[in-house]
């Protein structure tokens, strides 16, 4: 492996016109290989976890799984609501949609308590998940209904209808991102090189990369799906890695040529940095790769699809810095050292001085240099207590799966729907309980499901209204009011009825109770009943109907038949078990994670201290990162300022992704520091000159990487969706921490106190003469 990025760097180097015209092809190869063979997208399937994914697949099995399904309302413009206008407006809704081939059933207009609104249900075929694919036609119908009848306001709302909408607020927020992150990113390289054509450099390979990266994620889909998560991911990391490894290799490229003085050609350069910075790219992609691969042990497809992209992204980007850039320096260097002579005489025609080296370590570096390298034991002290400190409200962490109450209401079907949830409460949550029995069960199953139904309306935390297709008088009298052959019948009911409805007495906007309706596959052997809840997914009371059915309501009734399987879905027993999921797998994938990153760094440095190092310091970092994202996100002091509505908690997969992530880009920083210490001492430093080196070294190039990550990762605090402005101020709170208490003050103060103990049990290195001749003697001398 030591020699893998020098001889791929030779080679580059010495035919660099088909090296370059080889990772072009391979990137058009890959987009044109995914495209070719599509996308295979994620199933509804492939989302079951915990007793709703049982019992979803149950009921699946049984022909009764759940079906994409709008609400279209139908209200005044102003002032009250006209039946005679509400009723040819709900029949035009009605023809239009049943004329559509992505539409399986509309039902029975029915009204809402107050009157104000007529609602208009419309199935879709196909599956849950497919709805957001099929909803388009029936909007534009939605829109041309309204605006036939402009007197009212006709808007449509749904799962489908707010699934496409987050799909293009999210398209819209990547765009913004970009718009924010790459003028930044060309401006933290300018300052960093000084040179349009080397700044554009790492934006080009960055970009190419992520190209390369999706078409291989669409590839790659066919084995494991895609959850619909892998491509933004692609972006977010491709981005930042990209740059950051190609940065890392052009400042050693820039650093050996200033050595080297004119005395070496490009060939040359490329082959010095490749020993060196190449090597340590290798190691920290692999460090990504591998703590990016635990994420596999979630079993979550959600969980694969962005290990699957991620692992992409980084392979692409370390291929990329071993094999294109040699050869773009190699360009570039020939083309310098043919307008050098021409720029050294005109400088001299002006009487300019030549350029003096730049120092590695400015004044802003050595300030914060300067603790560590004077007063090791005490910075080493204050900082990890501080970073402890930012840790302490991590603890308090609560997780949330975040659901559709969850969405921006910037989304117009999200407006529509607290509009609808505000007239029909009874469609916000659906507990939707399914057994499975023998055929000769079926009548004792149906009436065990009956009276759950009844003890569930008799608890103040459910309230439940009949289906509008299985509402029986509900229906006719519906049917009356919107027949063309009483247009103007004033009597549609203002609560669905059937016989076995029996209106509250006491208040007459209190919810009907109503004598559930038993759906039953046509075997007999599985049967579903419908719960509803007036309460939205994420509240207090919609988690405690859960619980209260779960644990008493279900085995006081269908629970005590023998042989009988029940099992609890809908949108809370999807969150609540989802979140107790990954709370289990969560050891697991945490204790994978701290084994990797110490052996891989082990494997690199040949030092058991170092290893137990950046276990250390990759907790620290990811713990003050969680405890400030919780401080931040958890309570609402912030949602002003950050523009978002605090969901009292943080999105289950967010702290998991983060702490899988922020590991593998903390051991990016730490390769590369430590590699340059190494380096150091293989020369014959001691270990404290060693230490003050290779810090002085990095710290300018690792502080510039971090400003692009910062950057890249900043922008996402900018977009609508709670959960990627949770990502995104995590990550960047992370890697600005760790690249500036981690890796100026508590790196270097740990190992200055250490000393030669930090590399136990490798022994010290005899001195290295280095190479400084490396195309005449054929390969550069190993370093580092």
């Amino acid at each position: 492996m030591r020699q893998l990025p020098v001889r791929m760097a030779r080679w580059s180097a010495r035919h660099a016109g088909r090296a370059i015209a080889g990772w072009f092809a391979f990137v058009v190869l890959c987009l044109v290989a995914g495209i070719a063979l599509g996308t295979n997208e994620a199933t509804t399937k492939d989302f079951w976890v915990g007793e709703a994914g049982r019992a979803e697949a149950t009921a699946t099995e049984g022909g009764l799984e759940r079906s994409p399904t709008e609400r279209i309302m139908i209200r005044a413009r102003s002032g009250e609501l006209d039946m005679a206008t509400a009723g040819a407006a709900a029949r035009d809704v009605t023809e239009r949609m049943r004329g559509l081939p992505e539409v399986e059933s509309v039902a029975v207009p029915v009204r809402s308590k107050d009157g104000e609104v007529l609602l208009v249900s419309v199935v879709l075929n196909g599956p849950e998940l497919e709805g957001k694919k099929n909803v388009v036609p029936l909007l534009e119908q939605t829109a041309a209904v309204g605006a036939d009848h402009p007197h009212l306001v006709v808007e449509e709302t749904g799962s489908p209808a707010i699934s496409k909408g987050v799909n293009d607020q999210r398209d819209e927020d990547l765009a913004l991102s970009e718009r924010i992150s790459l003028p930044v990113t060309v401006i933290t390289l300018l300052m960093v090189f000084g040179s349009t054509i080397m700044a554009c450099v790492p934006l080009l390979l960055a970009l190419s990369s992520i190209a390369a990266a999706i078409g291989l994620s669409m590839v790659a889909s066919h084995v494991m799906p895609d959850a619909g998560v892998g491509t933004n991911l692609i972006l977010l990391i491709g981005l930042a890695v990209g740059v950051d490894y190609t940065l890392f290799y052009l400042k050693r490229e820039r650093e050996e040529r200033a050595r080297a003085g004119g005395r070496l050609g490009p060939e040359a350069l490329v082959e010095l940095a490749a020993a060196t910075a190449g090597r340590a790219i290798v190691i920290s992609g692999l460090a990504v790769i591998v703590s990016t691969a635990t994420l596999y042990l979630a079993t979550d497809v959600i969980f694969s699809s962005l290990a699957t992209g991620t692992i992409l992204v980084v392979a692409v980007a370390v291929a990329s810095s071993l094999t294109v850039l040699p050869a773009m320096l190699v360009v570039i260097g020939r083309r310098a050292d043919r307008l050098a002579p021409r720029r050294a005489a005109r400088r001299a025609r002006r009487g300019k001085p030549a350029r003096a080296v730049k120092p590695e370590t400015g004044r802003v570096f050595g300030a914060l240099l300067r603790p560590a390298r004077t007063r090791p034991a005490l910075t080493l002290c204050l900082s990890v207590l501080v970073m402890l400190g930012l840790t302490v409200p991590a603890l308090g962490l609560k997780l949330i799966d975040p659901g559709k109450d969850t969405f921006s209401r910037d989304i117009p079907a999200m407006r529509v729907y607290d509009r609808l949830t505000e007239s029909f409460p009874e469609l916000f949550v659906t507990h939707e309980v399914v057994t499975r029995s023998t055929s000769e069960q079926a009548a004792q199953v149906k009436r065990a499901l009956a009276d759950l139904g009844r003890r569930a309306q008799a608890d103040p935390l459910f309230a439940r209204a009949p289906k509008e297709a299985e509402s029986t008088k509900g229906a006719q009298d519906a049917k009356d009011a919107t027949s063309p052959e009483t247009p103007t019948n004033p009597k549609v009911p203002e609560t669905p009825t059937n016989p076995k409805v029996r209106q509250s007495p006491t208040n007459p906007r209190t919810p009907a109770i109503v004598e559930p309706t038993v759906r039953t596959s046509a075997d007999g052997r599985i049967s579903v009943l419908e719960l509803s809840v007036p309460h939205p997914a994420p509240s207090t009371e919609a988690i405690e109907s859960l619980t209260r059915l779960r644990q008493d309501h279900i085995p006081a009734t269908v629970g005590r038949l023998p042989g009988v399987e029940t099992a609890v879905s809908g949108d809370v027993a999807r969150g609540r078990d989802y979140v107790s999921h990954e709370s289990d797998k969560l050891p697991l994938v945490l204790g994978f994670l701290l084994l990797m990153t110490f052996l891989m760094t082990v494997w690199a440095f040949r030092s058991v201290v170092l290893g137990a190092i950046g276990v250390v310091l990759n907790l620290l970092s990811a713990g003050a990162s969680l405890g400030l994202l919780v401080l931040v996100f958890q309570g609402t002091w912030a949602e002003g300022l950050l523009a978002f509505d605090s969901l009292g908690a943080i999105a289950s997969r967010v702290p998991l992704f983060l702490v899988v992530i922020l590991f593998g880009l903390s051991m990016d920083y730490q390769v590369f520091v430590v590699s340059r210490i190494q380096e150091a001492r293989q020369n014959g430093m001691s270990a404290r000159e060693a230490v003050l080196e290779g810090i002085n070294r990095s710290a300018k190039v690792v502080t510039s990487a971090a400003v692009v990550m910062v950057t890249v990762f900043g922008a996402f605090v900018a977009l609508h969706l709670t959960e990627m402005k949770q990502m995104g101020f995590c990550l960047a709170v992370a890697v600005l921490l760790d690249a500036v208490v981690i890796r100026l003050m508590v790196l270097p103060s740990a190992l200055l106190l250490l000393g030669e103990r930090a590399w136990w049990p490798a022994r010290r290195p005899g001195r290295t003469v280095r190479a400084q001749e490396p195309a005449a003697a054929g390969s550069p001398a190993e370093v580092g």
